[in-house]
């Protein structure tokens, strides 16, 4: 894997107009990589489901070039109904659409460069893959005082002219003081397996609003891997939900900062798994001054050899009294094979704070069951009914009327 590593990082380096001193951190990175190599169960981050092998049983050989010169035509059918939105397009890992055309344009900045900062260090070796080979870093700048009149959403898609490709995506997004924005990750469907590994940075000034939801419904092959870092000052708002359920592989990681007074993180996410399928959600919310707040509920429903686990972790630091942090994940086993694993984490250093965590896991209620049957209903039907209940209960914690309706019509869930 090394030498295809190498070689394909110099047709990288070879294809971009890249200063000596972005060579030079790129090569750093490469190198922090090779020596780290994908993540395995070693790692305490990664003990349930081991990337590593994930990708040798799924995908084999990674190819980790990616031609960005050549174009590629957009499918329209791939865009959301019913929703008036902006659009960023990634096919095949390139931008190919950017539109703003429902924004005051003086509002929002948008440029493309070369990464030239190294002020992140995580840690993840995934990460470091991806600062050595991403073509070129998308930032989007929301000036102060503005909320984007309408969502945007960036459509992730793929189409048939890959195989066995490393996809890597950075994206930075700034939220200037008393700004908003809603954003929907849109994942496409594909038949071919690559692996996906995409880095958002998330930096909310003082009363900025994020609003993040992640959709990865429609059934495809590939793997993904997604780290958010957020970083918030005071009197911020981060919302995150997930639903995941599309893909073969799906692990979204997310690291939230609250670095100010009264600023407020929330976490809602479901793993809706069928058969084989392999997700999990991994959160961290460092409480690191007074008087913050975070929230998260995650729900899984799993299928015949599907597994599905998640990783939530609370820091409260000395200086961070009055924290309120709460956390709670459950799981419906639909068959015997199917797997759950919960790791909830509690580290608190200060003495004034309100913080819980807990799980459970079982299979559905056939008391339950058997009151909706002698009420009509038939067995799979009245299975439908406990677990659209079940989930209704997250998707409920969308604070976003317009993208409340369109998560409920995606999942098919009714009240």
């Amino acid at each position: 894997m090394n030498e295809q590593l190498q070689s394909d990082f110099d047709k990288i380096i070879n294809t971009s107009k890249v200063s000596k001193k972005e060579v030079s951190l790129k090569k750093a990175f490469l190198k922090k990589f090779i020596e780290n190599g994908f993540p395995n169960r070693k790692h305490e981050d990664w003990k349930f489901l081991d990337i590593s092998q994930i990708i040798k049983k799924n995908i084999g050989n990674l190819s980790f070039f990616n031609d960005y010169s050549l174009t590629n035509k957009v499918d329209p059918t791939i865009f959301v109904n019913g929703l008036e939105h902006n659009k960023i397009v990634f096919l095949n890992g390139k931008i190919e659409k950017i539109d703003f055309s429902y924004e005051d344009q003086n509002k929002i900045e948008i440029n493309e460069e070369i990464e030239k900062d190294n002020t992140f260090d995580f840690k993840n070796s995934l990460i470091d893959l991806n600062r050595a080979f991403t073509n070129k870093v998308l930032k989007v700048l929301i000036k102060k005082n503005y909320s984007l009149k309408k969502p945007l959403i960036i459509y992730h898609s793929i189409n048939d002219k890959i195989n066995s490709k490393n996809i890597n995506l950075r994206l930075d997004f700034e939220l200037e003081q008393n700004s908003c924005l809603r954003l929907v990750d849109f994942f496409s469907k594909s038949t071919n397996k690559n692996f996906v590994n995409i880095f958002y940075n998330f930096d909310l000034k003082k009363d900025s609003i994020l609003k993040n939801y992640k959709l990865d419904k429609f059934r495809n092959n590939n793997l993904v891997y997604s780290f958010n870092n957020i970083e918030q000052d005071s009197n911020s708002v981060s919302e995150t939900f997930v639903l995941s359920s599309g893909s073969d592989y799906f692990k979204n990681e997310i690291n939230s900062d609250l670095k100010g007074e009264y600023s407020s993180a929330f976490i809602n996410g479901i793993l809706s798994l069928k058969e084989n399928q392999q997700h999990e959600i991994r959160s961290t919310i460092n409480h690191l001054v007074e008087n913050t707040k975070s929230y998260q509920l995650i729900k899984s429903v799993l299928g015949k050899n599907s597994k599905s686990a998640y990783q939530g972790r609370i820091f409260v630091n000395s200086k961070a009294q009055k924290t309120d942090g709460y956390q709670l994940s459950k799981a419906i086993l639909l068959d015997e094979t199917s797997e759950f694993n919960a790791k909830p984490e509690l580290e608190i250093y200060a003495d004034d704070v309100k913080c819980s965590h807990g799980s459970a896991s079982g299979s559905l209620n056939e008391n339950s069951i058997f009151y909706l049957m002698s009420r009509g209903l038939n067995y799979q039907h009245a299975k439908e009914l406990l677990i659209n209940g079940f989930l209704l209960d997250v998707v409920e914690k969308i604070t976003d009327p317009e993208i409340k309706i369109l998560i409920k019509n995606i999942v098919g869930l009714k009240e």
